[in-house]
């Protein structure tokens, strides 16, 4: 296909390697926005596959179809749906720009190298989600809402019964009660996937705030028996709980946990520790054949005590937990659909005048940029 001659930059997108990942940094719908910046595209062949979209497509849309070293060779911006390993890494030019989930914030060996091998890394785990301009940007978001909608289907398909309630000829079967900790994007999308399901959801949220966006959904919110109420912070806010307290907190949400029989979890964050929500004693209490879904199961630890990336693990006691961080590649069209559009954003936030730059006045680019920078200085002075 004819290249794009207004095109002054190419963004190239590989096969990921990771091997739950069925998602791709790049769409055919995407191609064409892109174009629109003048921002051409070079995708390596079949690297969509998985997530259903052929060569064929990115080509109609306008994008080349290359191998590895062609891909290497034409661009100079790189999207990724996880980061680059250590090989390519070492294949890159220096100067090239790399975008994606860098592990910046528990990973600085990582981004050592990165910054060794000359290249501009852009970690989009450290994106300032509460600016406005940064929304479409947001991976995180729009990853952990398929993530959210994702987990409670694999909880159904795991339950030995049905979520809403039946009645049959036999008798009638009550719907399942489901345990929803964590209330931000995944866990109100997953609020709303089992309700339309029929279960009964009730959720919990140590944000005070999260009980009123449970409610508007048509759950219930968790009642611990507890009153942190008093001796409220300054000016009105909420004060930090006392170590005391927040052992009370984790032993009442361990206790009314038992009452449940699908538990999911979804305090996912992006390349740190995530938060226990559920201990062993909370896991123990459950009831044989009570399913747990731990959407941040991982190499750090998860939400649940005792879960492992990617296994089931029966407990003695008869309870399935699931260990599923990798949930959103499993809706891997809309997924990468969503993403596709999230670093495609980040890339052309910064395209200035044709090139590729940061400004280090901006508080975008001083956050994301976390490697590299004397790279982006070293162009500039040579634009000089």
């Amino acid at each position: 296909m004819a290249e794009d001659t207004q095109s002054t930059i190419t963004y190239g997108i590989f096969n990921e390697t990771a091997e739950y990942e069925s998602r791709v940094a790049l769409t055919p719908d995407i191609v064409k926005r892109l174009k629109r910046s003048s921002v051409a595209c070079v995708i390596e062949s079949n690297a969509g596959h998985a997530a259903g979209f052929s060569d064929e497509e990115y080509e109609k849309a306008g994008a080349s179809i290359g191998s590895k070293d062609e891909v290497i060779a034409q661009a100079q911006a790189f999207g990724f749906v996880g980061r680059p390993d250590e090989g390519l890494i070492d294949r890159l030019p220096r100067g090239s720009w790399v975008i994606g989930m860098l592990g910046s914030f528990t990973d600085q060996e990582y981004v050592d190298r990165l910054d060794k091998a000359g290249l501009v890394g852009v970690g989009i785990e450290k994106l300032p989600r509460q600016l406005s301009s940064a929304q479409s940007m947001d991976e995180m978001t729009s990853q952990n809402s398929v993530m959210g909608y994702k987990a409670v289907l694999k909880a159904a398909d795991a339950y030995g019964s049905f979520f809403p309630m039946m009645t049959t000829a036999a008798g009638t079967i009550r719907p399942a009660k489901v345990l929803i900790l964590g209330a931000g994007i995944a866990g109100l999308q997953a609020i709303g996937t089992a309700r339309r399901l029929g279960a009964v959801v009730t959720a919990y949220d140590v944000r005070p705030a999260a009980k009123s966006e449970v409610l508007s959904l048509g759950a219930k919110f968790l009642d611990l028996g507890l009153d942190f109420s008093k001796g409220q912070g300054e000016g009105g806010y909420a004060r930090q709980l006392t170590a005391e307290e927040q052992a009370a907190q984790q032993a009442a949400v361990d206790t009314k946990a038992a009452e449940f029989d699908v538990v999911i979890t979804t305090a996912k964050v992006p390349g740190r520790k995530p938060p226990v929500l559920l201990t062993k004693a909370g896991v123990d209490g459950l009831h044989r054949g009570a399913v747990i879904v731990d959407c941040a199961a991982s190499d750090l630890g998860g939400n649940v005590e005792g879960s492992s990336p990617n296994e089931t693990i029966i407990t003695d006691n008869g309870v399935q937990l699931i260990g599923a961080p990798d949930l959103a590649s499993g809706v891997a069209t809309t997924a990468s659909n969503l993403l596709a559009r999230n670093v495609a954003d980040v890339l052309v936030h910064f395209v200035q005048d044709g090139k590729l730059a940061m400004d280090l006045n901006e508080e975008l680019d001083n956050a994301m940029v976390v490697a590299g920078r004397d790279e982006t200085t070293a162009t500039k002075e040579e634009e000089k």
